[in-house]
């Protein structure tokens, strides 16, 4: 007797079809899994016999084959439970037959009810794609269907639930989808109007949530630089559907996804500590999944004192800054992760913090400060758009009752700035200032005549490198944005030299 149950599984952030076929002979009991399953594939053989005898049915007592098509891809996890069960008991008789054009994913406890598992967004949006007219998940997957038209996606608890629907004795009912909204409110926490003084540092991140710009922030402890990071979600651009829906699914993936949630709304920002691994930085694993750097995608990666993390770490953002994805090579597969985020970092301008204060002396010995910075090479360090110095907070502002300007301004700004280059930049793949390409640069960064004298005198005083100089141009362009201006005049060039601030302290001299 023999049943075939089509099934999905994830290769980086998309599904791809897997065909379990089942085969059920004379001779000794046995149960054999074949396709290249990985140890919790293995395993489903001794949750699908307990949830077949726990939910009321026969276990075959003979030999059975299980193979998991294409056998050269490896099989993980163990979402080819349901599959895996729904195939033995149509190929024992138990199950008559299965609506046509049908997938099915899902883990099995022993006593026969489905468990959740990751991924499911992605498989379904595969299922779709690939023709199919319905989905059987875990019940509790099912707000991540929500956004998914053109397909039935049915929550199912149990192996009861789904035998009796199968037998005509039962109900399910696909799961409602609904459009998403890109404009639905944020909802926010933290807000730039809790913020005191500072006004170079705001006015540097509202460029930068402008333009999509990384930002290494300077200071000395207490001066707000932790406290300006988590404010920076709150006045970038709403995300769109497709970056929703791509956000969605590496967290999906990674397991980090609420069970009401379908959608993400909000950009993630993602702060890990310094002490972590470069694999818990990038993604990887026996089982690969998504890194923090991905999991940061279309939102923020926030490293607080950068130069503790270890070089290896630091080395790992190079690649993903740069081309705005990561490849993570194992001996069973090669996947890549989009990982286009804003990097926000924040360091100390030495080991005890207190180079260059106004009022606090600095105890680490000469050139500690250099030395500091160091820890941090010159090509990740140049990848950083903008460099700004975080003022220690005077007293007037910080003891004054008076509220700075809220995110909701400061968005509408961002948002009117970023309309510009959405209108600039389409159909060309990017969508801010930041993601030009040299050619695109030499394009669309129009200088006027003062401009370029004063970026030619920038450029040759500074040392700046190509990389340094393409940075400057586009800063300078995210501030004609903000000024609604189509042309980079000399005031754009000068404010965005400034935001070179470690070109002119530490390499240069």
């Amino acid at each position: 007797m023999f049943a075939k149950v089509s099934s999905l599984g994830i290769r980086g952030i998309d599904g791809f079809e897997v065909s379990v076929e089942v085969d059920i002979s004379g001779g000794l009991p046995k149960f054999e899994i074949v396709g290249l399953p990985d140890a919790a594939v293995k395993e489903s053989k001794e949750r699908v016999r307990s949830a077949i005898k726990n939910s009321g049915f026969t276990y075959p007592v003979s030999r059975i084959t299980v193979n998991l098509a294409p056998a050269d891809v490896k099989k993980e996890g163990p979402i080819y439970d349901l599959p895996i069960l729904v195939g033995i008991m149509l190929a024992g008789g138990d199950i008559l037959r299965i609506p046509e054009n049908s997938a099915f994913i899902g883990a099995l406890s022993l006593n026969g009810e489905i468990s959740p598992i990751n991924g499911v967004l992605p498989m379904a949006i595969k299922a779709r794609e690939a023709g199919y007219d319905n989905i059987f998940i875990p019940y509790d997957n099912a707000a991540e269907c929500r956004i998914i038209e053109g397909i039935n996606a049915y929550p199912v608890k149990n192996v009861k639930e789904l035998c009796d629907f199968f037998a005509g004795s039962g109900e399910l009912s696909p799961v409602k989808t609904q459009k998403y909204n890109p404009n639905i409110e944020q909802k926010h926490t933290e807000d730039f109007s809790d913020v005191k003084g500072q006004f170079e540092a705001r006015r540097a991140l509202e460029i930068a949530a402008a333009g999509g710009h990384n930002v290494l922030m300077v200071g000395a402890p207490g001066t707000g630089k932790s406290m300006l990071a988590k404010r920076l979600p709150s006045i970038l651009p709403n995300m769109t559907f497709d970056e929703a829906i791509e956000t969605t699914k590496i967290h999906s993936i990674a397991g980090e996804l609420a069970a009401d949630t379908d959608i993400l709304h909000n950009r993630p920002f993602r702060a890990p500590h310094h002490t972590i691994s470069p694999a818990g930085l990038s993604g990887g694993g026996s089982v690969i999944k998504p890194g923090e750097i991905s999991l940061a995608h279309n939102g923020v990666l926030f490293l607080d004192e950068l130069p503790e993390f270890t070089r290896q770490s630091m080395e790992i953002l190079r690649q993903p800054i740069e081309d705005g994805k990561i490849t993570i090579s194992r001996v069973s597969a090669t996947v890549t992760y989009p990982s286009r985020f804003m990097a926000i970092a924040a360091m100390n301008p030495c080991k005890c913090g207190y180079y260059g204060h106004p009022t606090k002396q600095c105890t680490c010995p000469p050139h500690a400060a250099e030395k500091y910075i160091s820890k941090i090479s010159y090509p990740l360090l140049d990848r950083f758009d903008i460099h700004i110095d975080v003022q220690p907070i005077e007293y007037d502002d910080l003891s004054s009752k008076e509220k700075g300007e809220c995110s909701a301004d400061i968005k509408k700004r961002v948002d009117k700035a970023r309309c510009r280059q959405l209108e600039r930049f389409k159909n060309l793949g990017i969508t801010c200032n930041a993601q030009m390409s040299p050619s695109q640069t030499r394009k669309f960064c129009v200088l006027s005549e003062e401009a370029e004298s004063s970026l030619r005198l920038a450029f040759e005083k500074l040392g700046l490198s190509a990389r340094a100089y393409d940075k400057v141009l586009r800063v300078a362009k995210t501030i004609a944005d903000l000024d609604e201006s189509d042309i980079i005049e000399q005031k754009h060039i000068f404010e965005a030299v400034q935001y070179r601030s470690l070109d002119r302290k530490y390499w240069r001299k």
